[in-house]
């Protein structure tokens, strides 16, 4: 989750300020960069339990180790509770102490996958120094969510005290789920449209393809991705599909109009968070804030506020795509590929659009639901989500080889999806994998998911 936005006090005057704040992030086809993210659950190897943030083994001391591979330690409240490079990544805290690399904007998927296993050869380095290890999956495979600590981040308090009040599986959300995900540019607002609503369409396709959770609790939960699965029961106001995506009139503006209408969580100030849960932010925008009554915002209030935010895709100044589970290290690159292949190159995007044209809101709505139980065997119209995966990698994989981009041996970026070409093609998915191994060589425990699964 996103920490407070960079400081803007430019005062927002009226809602031409917020449309010209998203319509910033618009960059000509060369600045477009991929920034991609993923989460990773930090466990004690001597009980398999998260970690607590204090303690020789925790997660403090896990941030000053890594500090010494040139990470900047960023604090509140006296709490070291992220990092930060001169490339311009991080690393932060989920809420109960998931890791997250938010990796720096780069040109290729190679960059992106360099990164990513520097990143995980400093956390392993560390790892082996202080007991603990870092698993890949999309939800906790063994602790109740009441058993897991919180990090000392002020954002955390308001959001777990509020989400209860719209959701029975927030806070499951907030503690016991890891994802990856990729964060994609466009030109214009019109091509903008278009990538939201191919990437908005095909998400669930996303989330079958990286299904890599079906434990909760230490037994199987009868869901393939129970991380998706816990999105469904988040808080409706600011989850989903989000429809008016598909609609005549979808823009900034619209997209704009939604986000006002979306309850506020808090506001940052002076370094601290201010509890603003179930507010709005047009009272905001009025000076009628009870949390801050006479005071109006400014570009970085708005800014935090589309943060917190959670569709399956979401906009801010660029597109953010957020269906996958965590996993290891070769999908934590197949998602990024995946998406640049259908949404950067323009004969693979509108391909991708033929492929989701005429599905309804109540379709693209049920394959979210449905994915999250059968993932590629989910039934869709007269074919099957692993057809449809199958189709949608192909047009991925044309698009990576129409951008060229070449690593030192002259590889383009095509082979880093295929491990989701093994996935699709067989119909068997990271989750499926693991409920084998739990019934067959693992005697139904999920404990040796830490020592087989783990970075």
């Amino acid at each position: 989750m996103s920490g407070p936005a960079k400081k803007d006090d430019r005062l927002i005057e009226s809602k031409q300020t917020l449309i010209d704040y998203m319509a910033a992030g618009c960059k000509p086809r060369e600045n477009w960069r991929i920034g991609t993210e993923h989460e990773k659950f930090a466990f004690s190897l001597s009980d398999l339990r998260p970690l607590p943030y204090d303690g020789p083994n925790g997660i403090r001391e896990l941030l000053a180790r890594l500090e010494r591979f040139g990470w900047k330690p960023v604090s509140e409240d006296g709490n070291v509770i992220a990092l930060t490079s001169e490339s311009g990544g991080s690393v932060s805290l989920e809420p109960a102490g998931q890791v997250e690399l938010s990796g720096a904007a780069v040109e290729t998927i190679h960059q992106t996958c360099d990164e990513v296993s520097e990143h995980l050869h400093q956390v392993k380095a560390i790892a082996q120094e202080m007991g603990i290890g870092f698993l890949g999956l999309g939800y906790r495979p063994k602790w109740p969510v009441d058993g897991a600590p919180w990090m000392p981040k002020g954002r955390y308090k308001i959001m777990r005290e509020y989400m209860p009040k719209r959701g029975g599986l927030g806070l499951d959300m907030m503690k016991s789920t890891c994802t990856v995900q990729v964060n994609l540019d466009f030109c214009t607002e019109d091509m903008m449209i278009e990538m939201f609503r191919v990437s908005l369409a095909l998400q669930p396709i996303a989330t079958a393809l990286f299904a890599n959770s079906p434990f909760r609790g230490g037994k199987p939960s009868g869901y393939l991705s129970y991380r998706a699965h816990v999105w469904s029961d988040v808080d409706p106001d600011r989850t989903g599909m989000l429809p008016f995506v598909f609609e005549d009139g979808m823009g900034f503006e619209r997209y704009i109009d939604y986000a006002l209408d979306v309850p506020m969580y808090l506001v940052y100030r002076d370094g601290k968070y201010i509890d603003a849960s179930g507010q709005s932010f047009k009272d905001f925008l009025a000076g009628r804030l009870p949390a801050l009554p006479g005071e109006k915002p400014v570009v970085s209030d708005w800014a935090d506020h589309i943060a917190t935010i959670f569709p399956e895709v979401r906009l801010k100044t660029f597109l953010e795509m957020r269906g996958a589970d965590g996993g290891p290290w070769n999908r934590l690159c197949a998602l990024p590929a995946f998406w640049v292949g259908l949404l950067y190159d323009d004969d693979a995007r509108h391909a991708a659009w033929d492929l989701v044209k005429d599905w309804t809101v109540e379709e693209r709505e049920q394959l979210r639901i449905d994915v999250a139980k059968t993932a590629l065997k989910t039934q869709f119209r007269n074919t099957t989500v692993q057809k449809i995966a199958c189709e949608a990698l192909c047009v991925s994989h044309r698009g990576l080889r129409n951008r060229a981009r070449l690593d030192n041996v002259g590889m383009d970026e095509t082979h880093f999806l295929k491990p989701l070409f093994q996935i699709a093609q067989s119909g068997m998915t990271p989750a499926e994998g693991l409920l084998a191994a739990y019934d067959r060589q693992w005697n139904k425990s999920v404990d040796p998911v830490f020592t087989e699964y783990a970075y």
